[in-house]
């Protein structure tokens, strides 16, 4: 079972204890990017209160996920279809070329 260590982060200058099961330095990090992405939602807009700038922040970082997922499996299929192609051609590389005369293997006499 992994190890949990307790952490204190600060998002929209609301303070939380978070149980974390991986690196506080991590969650701290991860906290202020939060944070920080919902302090220039809430500059840009008249009267945004917490929520809404939560809300908004999480769409923002939905969307930013929709897009890796998205280059994700674009990469993928390219990487796919390179290793088809790859394998073509070592197969082609590997194989014997039918059109050139073979030399008949020496027989071994037992």
């Amino acid at each position: 079972m992994p190890s949990t260590e307790g952490v204190r982060v600060t998002i929209f200058n609301q303070t939380y204890s978070l149980v974390a099961s991986e690196e506080p330095g991590r969650i701290e990090l991860l906290a202020q990017k939060v944070d920080d992405l919902m302090s220039k939602i809430a500059a840009h807009g008249a009267n945004v209160d917490a929520t809404r700038a939560a809300v908004l922040a999480c769409l923002h970082m939905a969307d930013e996920i929709d897009t890796l997922e998205q280059q994700l499996t674009d990469l993928k299929q390219k990487v796919e279809h390179k290793a088809r192609e790859f394998s073509l051609l070592l197969d082609e590389a590997i194989a014997p070329d039918p059109r050139s005369p073979q030399s008949p293997l020496p027989s071994s006499r037992f």
